[in-house]
């Protein structure tokens, strides 16, 4: 098999490819939609079969999808998975246009989650400037203007995605199934589904909770011999943040996954904030189940007063 490694920037490729064992010489091509053929060619003239695409931004989607409209078999390569050489994720697809709607979701969830941080920060400087008697009226007002366009931006970009998830069957049908969820809204099922459907089909549970980074990994070696273990956090930070409040707010308002969430931290001897990742975890596997049944979220299932652990 000819492997294609791709360096991917805001205006070129960089280009290795791997034939028989031997890693040819670096080739810059350019990375604009009208130069998709000449890499393409170059690939077709090598005969490679696999292309591994190393993520950059949102610089890689279009040749991602570009290079998995001819036939080829693309990977898409998270760059702290490349350095460390823990994971990959492979995002072959079920057909070009849903790909392109999966992904237009999870760059739009990108950009809500990056408006609500940004909201976040103004509204902890409002809440100082309020404090401070010297401030003047202008810093105020200007500040609470910031954060009433931060709301209309976000409440803005959740009609258009629902709008585009409403446009897509399996996307509509699959958003659906989320907000079942006790703890999941429209916001956090916006996300889960931009980060959930980029994984290939056939992963396991125990593989997305790993994709997560919410595995629990003991370290190996030195003094960290003997600690307990932690969660190896190796994963998809974006998946990760997505679940958190969901399972904070199914902690607190649902009975079931709130006996687990105290029998963690009553009986386990948990803290909190691990006994709300290990809520996390579990509801990944429940995610994970539903989905892969098509059935609505059952939280008579997440836990049992006579569950062993």
């Amino acid at each position: 098999m000819r492997v294609a490694g791709i360096e991917v920037s805001y205006r070129t490729f960089t280009l290795v490819i791997n034939q028989n064992g031997r890693l040819g010489k670096p080739r810059t091509l350019g990375n604009m939609p009208e130069e998709s053929p000449d890499l393409i060619q170059v690939l077709r003239k090598a005969r490679v079969s696999r292309v591994c695409l190393k993520a950059m931004g949102l610089y890689h989607l279009d040749p991602a999808l570009v290079l998995d409209g001819t036939g080829l078999e693309v990977m898409v390569i998270d760059p702290k998975t490349a350095k460390r050489l823990a994971e990959t994720i492979q995002t072959r697809a079920r057909t070009a246009a849903v790909d392109a709607a999966v992904l237009a979701v999870r760059a739009c969830a990108h950009h809500i989650a990056a408006l609500s941080a940004m909201r976040t920060r103004t509204e902890n400087e409002l809440h100082a400037v309020r404090q401070t008697a010297a401030m003047p009226d202008f810093l105020l007002a200007e500040l609470q203007q910031s954060v009433a366009q931060f709301d209309a931006q976000i409440q803005h970009l959740h009609r258009q995605v629902l709008d585009l998830i409403a446009a897509d069957q399996d996307l509509q049908q699959t958003f659906e199934l989320l907000v079942s969820v006790t703890g999941i809204a429209t916001a956090g099922a916006i996300q889960l589904l931009g980060e959930l459907l980029v994984l290939p089909q056939g992963m396991s549970a125990k593989q997305w909770v790993a994709m997560a980074g919410l595995d629990p990994r003991t370290p190996q070696s030195g003094s960290g011999a003997n600690k307990k273990p932690r969660l190896s956090k190796a994963g998809n930070r974006d998946l990760r943040s997505a679940l958190y409040r969901p399972a904070l707010n199914a902690s607190c308002h649902d009975p079931q996954v709130r006996a687990y969430y105290h029998h963690l931290i009553e009986t386990r001897g948990l803290k909190k904030t691990q006994a709300v990742c290990a809520v996390m975890r579990r509801l990944l596997h429940a995610i994970h189940a539903m989905l892969k049944t098509r059935t609505p979220f059952d939280s008579s299932r997440f836990h049992t007063p006579t569950e062993r652990f």
